[in-house]
């Protein structure tokens, strides 16, 4: 529970009641939570979306539904869901929309189910969607270790680019090679912008998918190549200021990425997105990287991994 603002260490474990489903609702019992860096800024007050105090962090679960309210028709009592319920995801229950759950199979186990639907359903919704990326195009993803980052790697290679994956370590890295990677760059140790102008033999990144924001975002917008789609996808590294003279002068686009209200405007759009990611997943073209998991008591110690910045891939919490 978030009782107060603060870091997560400020986060306390204690018994509620029972959430009990309103119509078109279903309760979940979670098994697995995966944690998202929005939840290190909605418990510091610092994100778009700001839930009244108290409440329990945690986007995205999975889980089986335990209990229907009144008009649902489309999920039953013992099916296997994934879902995002945008808050309240650690704890043992939570009361989701019925209409955004998601069944899974038997074949794809609870943790990472729960790791799946954040970070592809942005990636996918980014690079299909907003970018338009096609075969044979380069896109340089920034944060590439990240949940959301590796995510884009994996994708970019399934769609046909030329994957330039860009981390701060050599150890993060090799696994974005692992993941689809053709090309990487250190951007602790390597000139960014030289880099990928080097690795783009001179042309320029098509698509840059900025999931860290910082000191790094405008030397990659100024690596774009003509007519180039520059993602804006989050900020771990805060919110940089862009001098708007660049877009003009490569003649390239800034391009916002919020899959989250893309969920609630074009569900229908959406779903059918879900299913080709999902497809995607059992013919084994996907593979979501679980690297920690962690007990709810130290739900917190989940959630400072990716404030520092050290997680690689998905962190879990399992119930």
């Amino acid at each position: 529970m978030c009782k107060e603002f603060g870091p997560p260490e400020s986060l306390v474990l204690e018994e509620v009641d029972d959430p009990q489903p309103g119509p078109g609702q279903v309760v979940v019992d979670v098994a697995a939570c995966a944690v998202n860096f929005p939840d290190v800024l909605m418990i510091q007050d610092l994100y778009q979306f700001k839930p009244p105090l108290p409440f329990s962090p945690g986007a995205e679960v999975a889980g089986t539904v335990s209990a229907l309210g009144d008009g649902v028709d489309n999920v039953t009592v013992g099916d296997r869901v994934l879902a995002s319920p945008g808050w309240g995801g650690l704890a043992e229950k939570v009361v989701v929309a019925a209409k955004s759950v998601i069944p899974i199979p038997d074949s794809i186990d609870f943790v990472h189910a729960s790791s799946f639907l954040y970070a592809y359903g942005t990636s996918h919704y980014a690079l299909k969607d907003r970018a338009h990326l096609q075969p044979g195009e380069s896109l340089v993803v920034l944060g590439a270790a990240g949940g959301v980052g590796l995510s884009a790697v994996e994708l970019g290679a399934v769609m046909g680019a030329n994957v330039i994956a860009a981390a701060s370590s050599d150890e993060k890295l090799e696994l974005c090679r692992e993941h689809g990677a053709s090309m990487t760059i250190n951007y602790e140790t390597e000139d960014l912008k030289t880099r990928i102008r080097e690795l783009t033999g001179g042309a320029g990144a098509d698509v840059v998918y900025d999931a860290v924001g910082g000191k790094y975002s405008e030397p990659a917008l100024r690596s774009t190549a003509w007519d180039g789609r520059f993602l804006v996808i989050g900020f771990t590294a805060g919110i940089p200021k862009i001098p708007l003279n660049l877009t003009l002068l490569k003649s390239c686009s800034i391009v916002g990425v919020f899959w989250g209200a893309f969920v609630g405007r074009e569900p229908e759009r959406n779903q059918a997105n879900v299913a080709e990611l999902l497809s995607w997943w059992q013919a084994g073209k996907l593979h979501p990287h679980v690297s920690r998991t962690y007990p709810l008591e130290r739900a917190s110690e989940a959630i400072r991994e990716l404030a520092d910045r050290r997680a690689k891939g998905k962190v879990v919490v399992t119930i």
